[in-house]
């Protein structure tokens, strides 16, 4: 092997790895923006979750008052 085949060879495998390693920069920068924003979404569905939670607890409460009225009701009759 010549000396021209060998730099030719090494150019093909340095360039090789310069594109392997862009792809992989590449990847990384798409997998944290992923990542961010299903942080992001998470959060959102966490919010959406205690306040959710919260409405169920006042509607237990309001429901709950109403049967014990209707119970006061059924035993004063």
């Amino acid at each position: 092997m010549s000396t021209i085949d060998m730099k030719s060879s090494a150019e093909q495998g340095l360039d090789a790895l310069e594109a392997r390693v862009d792809e992989l920069i590449r990847t990384v920068e798409r997998l944290s923006q992923e990542n961010r924003s299903l942080y992001a979404r998470q959060k959102s569905l966490m919010a959406e979750r205690a306040d959710l939670i919260d409405k169920t607890d006042m509607a237990r409460t309001r429901v709950e008052s109403m049967i014990n009225r209707l119970k006061s009701m059924e035993v004063n009759l």
